[in-house]
């Protein structure tokens, strides 16, 4: 799994390339989570990630736990369409603003 984080529009742009599974999801909440000290609002593009396993999911609901708290949001950026059922069967779509690309996040964000 690889890890590349970035600042578009003063917005923090992670993006995420490969499986996230029981393996790579700790490494990806450490690398993650921190971000979300410093700023309440973040872009994950997952378009890169044909796998998500529930210790995934699990991640997801850390870092939308983690903006609420900061009074910021969560956007998910390019999601394989078997990740984005998953998601919508187990309630976890309605925390996320769900959109196709980074561009379209950065758009979804600024106007909320």
């Amino acid at each position: 799994m690889k890890v590349e984080v970035s600042t578009q529009d003063e917005i923090t742009v992670v993006a995420v390339t490969g499986e996230v599974d029981g393996g790579s999801a700790p490494g990806l909440q450490a690398q993650i989570l921190p971000l979300l000290q410093q700023e309440g609002t973040l872009i994950l593009d997952l378009g890169g990630v044909p796998y998500m396993s529930s210790a995934g999911l699990r991640i997801l609901l850390l870092l939308y736990r983690q903006a609420v708290s900061r009074n910021g949001r969560v956007a998910l950026a390019g999601l394989e369409e078997t990740i984005k059922d998953t998601m919508a069967v187990t309630g976890f779509l309605k925390f996320f603003t769900v959109v196709d690309s980074v561009e379209q996040a950065l758009t979804t964000l600024k106007q909320a």
